[in-house]
């Protein structure tokens, strides 16, 4: 059922992590300005003549930001015919395309008129979410038939509020490793995990630094909040395996984050690492997005249910004659 939906779904996912990555790979090789300031020509041709690695890795970008944007609007309407009934379908097919397009004018804005970090910053989370979106709209396929199965799957108030709060919390931890990106402070602290090892507990010189220490400082907060989740999905949530595989996975992506965000620093910014740190944060910006998604549907099956009456159902029982047969 819906097999050509479920690898058209699939499909697009990858590219959307693509349009990520690629972004990600821009902003860490400077590459930004590798077409100069005309969108969507590079500096104002079809086929620019005057080759460099910035301008290749620039419209590489473009091409697959352009070809995600007709992958994304295809699903979102084959999605909405498809599978419609089911209550996250035309939300998220909204959010995909709205996100993307949004991106794409950022990025758009950036390269004509010019845009502060601090405003570029938000560029990736943007991204994020577009790419969430997709991602959900793909799961919401595979569950369909069944294939992923969340039918036992339940909140209680205090696991609800966990979740809810580390993917909020997770998309300011996101915004400012954007943020370091995008000011050029990746390496303004050559130690780790202290800004300078010598002096662990020494303030912050600029602001530069400032910034840096702070995202390690959220970067480490996450890294402990979700190991207490996980924690408290082994022990309260055996029974649901679903639950418990899925935080003991979102605990070894944020290990896996914060593993890549220290060797970015001990190898002066590897553009490899550079890009797996970008890879895990995607990966567990949407494994989080789908339990919110979860916790959403809980909410909606939460309808009050009558409970019988034990009288009631005595004197039924008593007042309802039995039929005797000869």
């Amino acid at each position: 059922m819906h097999r050509n939906l479920k690898w058209f779904s699939v499909l697009t996912t990858v590219v959307m992590l693509f349009v990520l990555l690629g972004g990600a790979l821009v902003t860490k090789t400077d590459s930004g300005m590798g077409c100069g300031d005309s969108w969507p020509l590079c500096h104002g041709q079809w086929v620019p003549t005057n080759i460099t690695p910035e301008l290749i890795i620039e419209l590489a970008h473009r091409v697959v930001s352009g070809t995600a944007a007709i992958l994304v609007v295809i699903l979102a309407v084959w999605s909405w015919k498809a599978i419609g009934h089911k209550r996250e379908t035309k939300p998220l097919a909204v959010l995909s395309v709205f996100f993307l397009i949004l991106q794409a004018l950022i990025g758009a804005a950036a390269v004509v008129w010019g845009q502060s970090d601090f405003v570029l910053a938000l560029h990736f989370g943007i991204s994020l979410i577009s790419f969430a979106s997709v991602f959900l709209l793909t799961l919401l396929v595979f569950e369909v038939d069944e294939k992923l199965d969340t039918s036992n799957i339940h909140f209680d108030k205090k696991m609800k509020v966990h979740t809810i709060g580390v993917t909020v919390y997770s998309y300011i931890v996101v915004y400012t490793g954007a943020l370091v990106r995008h000011v050029e402070a990746s390496l303004v602290c050559k130690d780790w995990p202290f800004c300078l090892n010598a002096a662990p507990f020494s303030l912050p010189n600029n602001m530069y630094e400032w910034i840096q220490m702070g995202h390690r400082f959220l970067a480490g907060l996450i890294f402990v909040w979700i190991g207490y989740i996980t924690w408290m999905a082994i022990k309260h949530y055996k029974d649901q395996k679903l639950m418990v595989n899925g935080w003991i996975i979102a605990f070894i992506l944020v290990s896996l984050q914060v593993a890549a965000g220290a060797a970015v620093v001990l190898t002066s910014m590897n553009i490899y690492v550079a890009l797996a740190h970008a890879l895990f944060i995607t990966f567990l910006f949407g494994l989080l997005s789908y339990f919110i998604m979860l916790i959403t549907r809980q909410a909606s099956d939460h309808s009050p249910v009558a409970k019988p009456d034990p009288n009631t159902a005595v004197n039924t029982e008593i007042k309802s004659p039995k039929m005797i047969t000869h």
